[in-house]
């Protein structure tokens, strides 16, 4: 059985709430996830539908976001609860569960996001 600090220790302090398992403070004063540097983007935000490797059932995928964890964590939120739906933000990539390709789009231009469908 690995040691609990190898596998990354307090995850959730009921005093300060999540906690990050990198420098063990909480997520509001965590310094690495704040140093974590963004991919280089064109300034456009690329919206495809993708089913590879979810066993058919498919994601909408939102890239080329050029903003903080807190706040692509934040955004994805924010477009989850639009779209009435779950998902995820991982690796500067927000994955939103079904087919919204087209409400995505409409409520990313409306936040003044210049946006465009890839794919099919």
């Amino acid at each position: 059985m690995k040691n609990n600090k190898a596998t990354g220790g307090l995850v959730y302090s009921t005093e300060h709430g999540k906690m990050c398992p990198e420098c063990r403070k909480s997520i509001a004063e965590c310094a690495c996830r704040r140093n974590t540097t963004m991919p280089a983007s064109d300034g456009i935000v690329r919206i495809s539908r993708e089913t590879k490797g979810r066993k058919g059932k498919g994601v909408t995928v939102i890239k080329g976001l050029t903003l903080d964890v807190l706040a692509l964590a934040q955004l994805g939120k924010q477009l989850k609860t639009a779209c009435g739906s779950g998902g995820t933000v991982k690796d500067g990539v927000i994955e939103i569960q079904g087919d919204h390709c087209e409400r995505v789009t409409e409520n990313l231009k409306k936040q003044g996001w210049v946006v465009k469908r890839s794919g099919g």
